[in-house]
Order: structure tokens, then sequence, then C-alpha cells
């Protein structure tokens, strides 16, 4: 399905590896110029050579910078003035003790998880506001609404992001402007890979089978019974980044693999 997109610029933020990664080669796929970004400008660079090789009518470009410190904040946005696409992806997680969550961890969490974001919003909603059409993502967790008591400092960025979405999405009344959230589950990224192979050293068991195990041990809970694939978190920030998504406003869109249950 072609969604439109076709010579759209999009930022996507921590696109240089991960879900972010994938995002960016979903939205790439469509024809849209991707501003990879992340902290390292080398990894950024080589993110940006491979988008390019893989997808040649497009213009990727290298929009490295630390979104936390605002005066590369400022620099990327001297670079880049205007975009259509922001996906806010870029975040940090582990799992911690609640009472090990000390002052200087939340605020490091405040600041990565919720501040950077709102400050490229507050640069790139005005702009998609007057031109009348744009769309926003944050890409947030299942820890949002179902917060596993395991990083408790996390699920309460995420939860934030949610609420911020919904604050956006009413001041976009009335426009083909668009903030939405996505909230993936359990989703196999490279750090999540190598956890798994890890806890199951045994040669002779497929990755598939370490998979279905540690899924069976440790989150019986979901209905999809693997790890999502970023890919398929792509495809979808691909679709509600689309004018066929245009009916989606300030919503919370799961894809959690049946992670999180529904009270109707």
């Amino acid at each position: 399905m072609d969604m439109g997109l076709s010579s759209k610029t999009a930022l996507v933020t921590g696109s240089a590896r991960g879900i972010g990664k994938a995002i960016a080669m979903e939205l790439a796929r469509e024809g849209v110029h991707v501003l990879v970004n992340g902290r390292g400008v080398d990894e950024v660079e080589r993110t940006v050579r491979e988008l390019k090789a893989a997808f040649p009518a497009t213009s990727p470009r290298n929009a490295a910078a630390d979104l936390t410190d605002a005066e590369q904040r400022a620099a990327l946005f001297e670079r880049f003035p205007q975009v259509d696409i922001l996906v806010n992806n870029a975040g940090i997680y582990e799992i911690m003790r609640y009472e090990d969550v000390n002052d200087d961890v939340w605020d490091r969490y405040f600041q990565t998880n919720v501040l950077a974001a709102n400050a490229l919003c507050q640069f790139y909603l005005p702009a998609m506001l007057k031109q009348g059409q744009g769309r926003i993502m944050f890409i947030a967790s299942e820890e949002a609404v179902m917060p596993s008591g395991l990083m408790p400092q996390y699920a309460m960025t995420k939860s934030m992001l949610l609420s911020l979405s919904r604050s956006l999405s009413k001041l976009t009344a009335g426009t083909d402007v668009t903030v939405n959230t996505i909230m993936p589950g359990p989703t196999l990224s490279e750090n999540v890979q190598q956890i798994i192979e890890g806890m199951y050293p045994d040669e002779s068991m497929t990755f598939a089978d370490k998979e279905t195990a540690f899924m069976a041990a440790s989150l019986p809970q979901s209905e999809l019974r693997r790890f999502i694939r970023p890919a398929e978190i792509g495809r979808l920030a691909a679709f509600v980044g689309s004018p066929y998504a245009s009916a989606f406003k300030g919503s919370p869109i799961r894809m959690d693999g049946g992670m999180v249950p529904t009270i109707y």
C-alpha cells in the first residue's frame, strides 16, 4: 500500500538503532527523506549511508545531536527548521528498584524521555499548525498504562507522554495536524536479543526456541507469544504518519501483543 508519503521530511529521534532505525527504514521505504538522529555522529552516519543505499530515491541526512542539550537542539533547529513528520522515539530505560531511583535519576529520565521531546514539539508544532498539516508521534510503551514495577522511573515518563500527546492534540483542532502515541509491547531490539542469547547459552537451541522459552517463563500474558519486531512498529508508524491516519487525534495506539487487558 502506498502511504502517500513520498518526498515528505521526517525527523526520527534515536534512529541510529533499534525501534527508531526501523521507523526510519519504513518511512524511507515510502519515499520519505529521513533526518537520522542519535548522539554518536559516526553511528548516525552509518545509518544514513544504509538508508541511502537501500532507498536511493530518498535523501537521508545526518541530524546527530544530544537532544537534552539546549545548544545542540538549537543547532539542529537551525539546520532543519521544518519537518512534515516528527517521531519522538529517543529514550532511556533500565530495570531499577524504586528505592534506588534518586532525584538525579528522576531528573535524567524526565530530561531525556519527556523534556527533550517536548522541546522538539514546541519548535516544530507551530509551523505545522500554520501550514495546516503535519504529524507528531511519541513512542511510548505498555509500561505507560500497565507498569510492571521493574522500571518505575521509565514508566512514569511514558505515562507523561500520553498526557502530553493529548494536550498537544487539543491545539490541532480543525487542522490536518495530528499528535498521537504508539505504545509497543516487548520488542526485539538489539539489546533484548543479546539478553535472551545470554540467558540461554545452549548452542543447540535456535533463537526461536529461546524466544519461546523466555516468553513462556517471563511474559505469559502475551497473546503474541513472541517479541514484536521493530519493523512491525515501523510499519505502524508509517501509517500513523500518512494522510490515511488523519482521524487519529491524541490517540494512544496500542501494539502490545495482547499484554494489556482491555476493560469495556
